[in-house]
């Protein structure tokens, strides 16, 4: 499972890894203001302090406690930081600030722990069974922090942050185009041994796709702007019951990222400002408000296998690696890799369009499926993380694929897959629509 051998070159990529996923989450945690690092932006989760402890707890608990049995030298911060809080679990944390301890012994413990990884890394050989899994293991936890974190920083107000700036936003293109994709197969998961992916990734298999049309872009603001003017939220049909029940109880009549009303002008929630809305840009919605909308469209989300199909496959039968073909990811293909905090108008980068002419399939926002989240046949857990995939194959969650512009590139493999509770308004999340 994507063992690495015991080289000094190897020992070399995993620890320059290590470093580049450290320095992402250190400057996320820069942007926000020393007196807001015990603020609870989200109700369903921990106060911000919770994670700076989190990161280190976690590589400390997998590799020096849980694979080298290193004895803690604090016990008691290896377990305060070791779990985070599912987004909707019945369970909100109440807990005072006094509770939690100053944000400089926090720091030491961050220190000490990061320098016994370090050690560890450099001295032990990556030959023992699951060591190097287990560092990439916390590479990639890391960087899905360094995501998931941003959403809910997303919640804070802008006097709680430190204002970054994107670089120049590229133009879009004209969307409303449809594209018809041929039957085909569908390639899903990694084979054993083939590379490092999570326990959910794996048995590769085959899957016949039936053709099925889809949008060529996602959905954008302007666009679902105009079917809310519609009536989007009154049209009880659209939406299911537990999904009307949850937008009448929780007052939902627009996105989550979207500030103000028709009546004064919408406006953009970005990360560190307020902006006009960008009415080119792809809507960020729940799957709950994805598939009301996808419904009065007279279609529906695509299926894992059709967002495969779509992204990965060609006419002619082959499939990609990536939508562009098998070069890595690079600034040229997409809005992800932490280059930008927004995302941009749809169909802005044409040398990412897939071999169909499907644009931003991978970046600029995750993508809704309508696929439950589970496993595939020959699933095995992790045995040291257990509870990372099989706590939520609970028909409660739906996959995700593609990325978002705060996704690592190494995430944005083929394989990967991302899941979230329908009704969660915080995630990086857009969707198109497909019809069968």
């Amino acid at each position: 499972m994507g063992v690495l051998g015991s080289t000094v070159d190897q020992k070399r990529v995993l620890a320059g890894r290590l470093a580049e996923a450290r320095r992402h989450t250190d400057a996320l945690f820069d942007t926000i203001r020393h007196e807001a690092l015990y603020d609870r932006p989200i109700p369903e989760r921990h106060r911000i302090v919770f994670y700076i402890g989190h990161l280190e707890a976690f590589d400390w608990n997998l590799i020096a406690r849980g694979h080298c049995h290193l004895e803690p030298f604090h016990d008691a911060y290896d377990r305060l930081f070791a779990f985070g809080i599912d987004p909707v679990d019945g369970a909100l944390p109440n807990e005072p600030v006094s509770a939690w301890p100053k944000i400089e012994e926090v720091r030491e413990y961050c220190a000490r722990v990061r320098a016994t990884i370090d050690q560890i890394l450099a001295e032990r050989s990556l030959d023992e069974p699951e060591l190097a899994t287990r560092f990439e293991v916390a590479i990639e936890h890391r960087l899905m922090h360094a995501e998931t974190l941003a959403y809910m920083f997303e919640q804070l107000p802008y006097d709680r942050k430190r204002p970054q700036s994107d670089p120049p936003a590229p133009r879009g293109r004209a969307v409303g185009a449809r594209v018809a994709i041929p039957a085909g197969t569908a390639t899903l998961g990694l084979a054993r041994g083939e590379a490092f992916g999570w326990d959910n990734e794996f048995e590769r298999h085959v899957v016949a796709v039936p053709a099925f049309t889809i949008d060529a872009h996602a959905v954008t603001n302007r666009q679902y702007l105009e079917l809310m003017d519609a009536g989007l939220y009154d049209k009880r049909e659209l939406w299911t019951p537990d999904a009307w029940e949850w937008k009448q109880q929780h007052g939902v009549r627009q996105p989550a990222f979207w500030a103000g009303s028709r009546s004064e002008g919408f406006r953009w929630k970005g990360m560190f400002a307020e902006t006009p809305l960008p009415l080119d840009a792809p809507v960020y919605v729940s799957q709950a408000e994805a598939c009301a909308y996808a419904r009065w469209k007279g279609g529906d989300l695509p299926t894992e296998p059709e967002f495969h199909r779509a992204a990965y496959g060609t006419p002619s039968g082959e499939e990609r690696a990536y939508p562009w073909g098998d070069a890595p990811p690079d600034a040229t293909r997409g809005n992800f890799d932490f280059v930008r905090w927004d995302p941009v108008a749809c169909g802005a980068y044409p040398a990412g369009d897939s071999a169909f002419g499907v644009a931003d399939l991978v970046g600029n926002g995750w993508e809704w499926t309508s696929t439950p989240f589970a496993p595939f046949e020959g699933f095995a857990a992790f045995p040291f993380y257990p509870g990372y995939s099989a706590n939520f194959f609970d028909g409660q969650h739906w996959v995700m694929k593609g990325g978002s512009s705060r996704t690592a590139a190494c995430m944005l493999r083929r394989s990967f897959r991302n899941w979230f509770q329908a009704h969660y308004p915080y995630v990086y999340a857009k969707f198109r629509v497909v019809t069968r």
